[in-house]
């Protein structure tokens, strides 16, 4: 039976499907077209890993807590939704960014991008890495590029360009803890494709990190000053701001429906539409799928095509967010910066730690101090097996030999993140490439997208909904033609 009116589903209510759904509508209604817009979520709240909370006066997030500035696609989104003026930055009296070496806390040497250093007098002085280890990452200016243009890991190639030395203790701690990986199993393409692409053009990675801080930031007007010079951005009253701007607009343009999963698509025979299997015992009948879920859902939704097993045989790291809040006044130690990260070879419970208050100063009083700690990443996994007392108590544990913290917190919460950091592995795009080229001769007006496939960042899952969005409408203008 053939739909009269277009239905276009979404499936997954996190932030990419959210944005898919808001440039669903927004790019029909530029092209004249019109379709209904329905949003499946199995959870019984919209936004996914988002979650802002407000306790004593404290504003903390369990999920997330910001996101890079000069990735355009959620800056762009804000000031669709006219939020802009919402926006702030971190604090720029807390630059500072410390890095644990042989239990003592090292400054992070100035000039340093993502880890690789952009200025070598710094980098020079600096007593996070031995004389010969220096020596040895200043050969990456000397180092011919690799001509073999094959994705490696990320590892690999930091080692082969700086050293294992820079590696594993600048680099690793600060990029594998995005994705809360092994460098050597992270895919150097799906990660930092701009690495390997400065390594293509400038030969040294060094010389092309140092060319990339001399030209000029992206162009943002109409930010709030807060907001327009900061490398991280969150909005003022945490990053629900954005969900819940993306509800509002959505409100009486697409049909919102949380405590409903999708338990299977079925391919209608000659007809360009599926059947949607839901968990509450009905069918809906669309013309269009955007699935925008973990990738081991989303290999459940696809049994059908052969190459979905990749998504099945992706893995995942669980992390957890500790955050624990002090008075200032009981507190004995001086903040001079925004927090600290910490090499696999220090063998410590935590990952990083942010002092919240300090970067963000929207986030707590002046008499109180919000701090919050990292746990989990690939290969360190005992914490899941662990109740959240004894979380805690391991956490307070390396505040205290690290930081000398052993006051009682006012409160702390514990968010753990299950099956929440995707892994791409070497050869991740290739695998993604051969499982979009089956879906469109399978089920052509099918499109799956997500943390899963091309970023985990809030920017990338934004870009990936409005890429996602834009397919969507190609196809319609296609077939109406």
């Amino acid at each position: 039976m053939e739909l009269q009116t277009k239905k276009i589903a979404v499936i997954g209510g996190g932030i990419t499907g959210l944005s898919a759904a808001f440039y669903l509508h927004k790019q029909l209604e530029e092209q004249g077209l019109e379709a209904a817009i329905q949003v499946y979520e199995a959870s019984p709240h919209f936004g996914g890993k988002i979650h802002t909370r407000e306790r004593e006066g404290i504003i903390f997030e369990k999920g997330p807590d910001s996101f890079l500035s000069r990735k355009l696609p959620i800056i762009e989104l804000t000031k669709d939704l006219g939020l802009e003026g919402e926006l702030t930055g971190t604090n720029p009296d807390a630059k500072k960014t410390y890095i644990l070496h042989r239990g003592r806390l090292h400054p992070m040497p100035a000039g340093l991008v993502l880890g690789i250093p952009s200025k070598i007098s710094p980098f020079i002085r600096t007593s996070l890495i031995s004389p010969l280890g220096k020596l040895r990452a200043l050969m990456d200016l000397m180092l011919p590029r690799k001509e073999d243009l094959a994705d490696e890991s990320l590892g690999d190639f930091l080692e082969r360009r700086l050293g294992k030395e820079v590696l594993d203790r600048i680099a690793e701690p600060l990029l594998a803890g995005i994705y809360a990986g092994d460098t050597h199993e992270l895919s150097l393409q799906a990660t930092f494709p701009q690495f390997a692409s400065m390594e293509l053009k400038y030969r040294s990675l060094i010389l092309g990190t140092m060319r990339a801080g001399s030209s000029p930031q992206p162009n943002l007007p109409g930010l709030p000053p807060a907001a327009g010079k900061s490398i991280f951005m969150t909005y003022r009253k945490g990053l629900k701001t954005l969900v819940d701007g993306l509800l509002s607009a959505l409100k009486d343009r697409a049909e919102l429906m949380n405590n409903i999963a999708v338990d299977r698509i079925v391919k209608q025979v000659g007809h360009d539409s599926y059947e949607l299997m839901l968990s509450d015992g009905t069918k809906e009948l669309v013309h269009y799928v955007i699935i925008a879920l973990p990738a081991y859902q989303t290999a459940k939704l696809l049994a059908d095509i052969a190459s979905a097993d990749v998504l099945e045989k992706l893995e995942y790291v669980s992390v957890a967010n500790v955050v624990l809040a002090f008075k200032r006044e009981e507190l004995n130690y001086h903040f001079d910066g925004s927090g600290f990260v910490i090499p696999r070879s220090e063998r410590r419970f935590i990952t990083a730690c942010t002092f919240t208050s300090e970067k963000w100063l929207h986030t707590a009083p002046k008499d109180k101090v919000l701090i919050r700690c990292y746990v989990g990443r690939s290969g360190e996994q005992e914490w899941t097996q662990m109740t959240e007392e004894q979380i805690v108590a391991r956490v307070r544990q390396d505040l205290q030999e690290i930081m000398g913290i052993e006051t009682e917190p006012l409160f702390h919460e514990v968010t753990p993140l299950h099956r929440s950091m995707p892994q791409y592995g070497v050869g991740h795009l290739d695998r993604i490439e051969t499982l979009r080229n089956d879906l469109k001769q399978v089920m052509p007006h099918v499109w799956a997208t997500g943390a899963c496939f091309h970023g985990v960042g809030l920017p990338d899952c934004v870009r990936q909904g409005r890429e996602a969005a834009a397919y969507i409408v190609g196809h319609m203008k296609e077939t109406m033609k």
